[in-house]
C-alpha cells in the first residue's frame, strides 16, 4: 500500500481521502474522549464506582466476571465498528465502548478518590504527554508499524493470561506489570496511529477511533494504577 504522503494512483485525491480521514477520526477521537471523562463524572457523582467495588468486594471471581463481561461487549462493539456499512452504525459501536469504558473505569476511579484524588488527572495528563509524543512519532517519521499487529496480539494473550492467573491463584501481579502494561500500550498507540495514517479504510473513521481510543484507555488504566501503587507506599 502506498504512503498516503505519496499520493498513489489517484493522485492528489487520494491524499486528500486520507487526509479527511485522518481528520474526522481524530474528530471522533476527542467526542469520545470527552463524552468518557463527561460520563465518568457523572458516574462519580452518582457513587456507582463505590457501589461496584463493594460489589467486586464480594468474591475473587466478581471482578473475573465482570472483565470477561467487558471484553465481549468491547469485542461487539468493534466488531460494529469495524463492519457497519452506516456512519451512524459505526457511531453507535464506538459509543458503547466509551459507555463500557466508563464503567470499568468507575470503580477505580472510585478508589483513587479515597487514596490519592491528584492521581486522577495526574494520569490523564502524563496520558495524553505519552500519546502525544508517540503519535508525533507516527506523523513525523512517516514509518509503517503495521508490523508490531502479531507481537501485540501475542503480548496481549500473555497479559490476559497472567490477569487471570492472578485472580485464581490470588497473587499480586505490582507495579512492574503496570509498568509493562503502559509500555505495551504505548505499542497499541503507535500501531494504530500507524493504521490510521496508511491502511484504515477510509470509510470508517468511528471504527478507527475505537480502536486509537481503546489503546489510549488501556494506557490510561495502567499509569493510574502505577501513581496509586506510589502513592500507597508512600503512606
Amino acid at each position: 500500500m502506498q504512503e498516503i504522503y505519496e499520493g498513489g494512483p489517484s493522485g492528489g485525491m487520494a491524499v486528500n481521502s486520507r487526509a479527511e480521514f485522518i481528520r474526522s477520526t481524530y474528530v471522533h477521537l476527542s467526542v469520545a474522549m470527552l463524552s468518557f471523562v463527561a460520563i465518568s463524572a457523572v458516574f462519580h457523582v452518582a457513587g456507582l464506582g463505590r457501589a461496584m467495588l463493594s460489589v467486586l468486594a464480594g468474591g475473587k471471581y466478581m471482578w473475573l466476571a465482570f472483565m470477561g463481561g467487558f471484553m465481549v461487549v468491547g469485542w461487539l462493539a468493534t466488531h460494529l465498528a469495524d463492519n457497519a456499512e452506516s456512519n451512524q452504525k459505526q457511531l453507535v459501536g464506538l459509543s458503547i465502548y466509551v459507555l463500557a469504558e466508563s464503567l470499568i473505569f468507575a470503580p477505580l476511579f472510585a478508589l483513587a478518590a479515597v487514596i490519592s484524588p491528584a492521581a486522577i488527572p495526574a494520569a490523564g495528563f502524563i496520558t495524553l504527554l505519552l500519546v502525544g509524543g508517540l503519535t508525533w512519532t507516527a506523523f513525523s517519521t512517516k514509518k509503517d508499524f503495521s508490523f508490531m499487529g502479531g507481537m501485540l496480539r501475542i503480548g496481549g494473550m500473555v497479559a490476559v493470561g497472567a490477569i487471570i492467573a492472578s485472580v485464581i491463584f490470588g497473587f499480586q501481579l505490582g507495579i512492574w506489570f503496570s509498568a509493562i502494561m503502559v509500555v505495551f500500550a504505548g505499542g497499541c498507540v503507535l500501531y494504530d496511529t500507524s493504521n490510521i495514517i496508511h491502511h484504515y479504510p477510509t470509510d470508517r473513521p468511528a471504527g478507527a477511533a475505537l480502536h486509537l481510543f481503546a489503546s489510549i484507555a488501556l494506557m490510561l488504566w495502567y499509569v493510574l494504577r502505577i501513581l496509586l501503587s506510589l502513592a500507597s507506599s508512600d503512606d
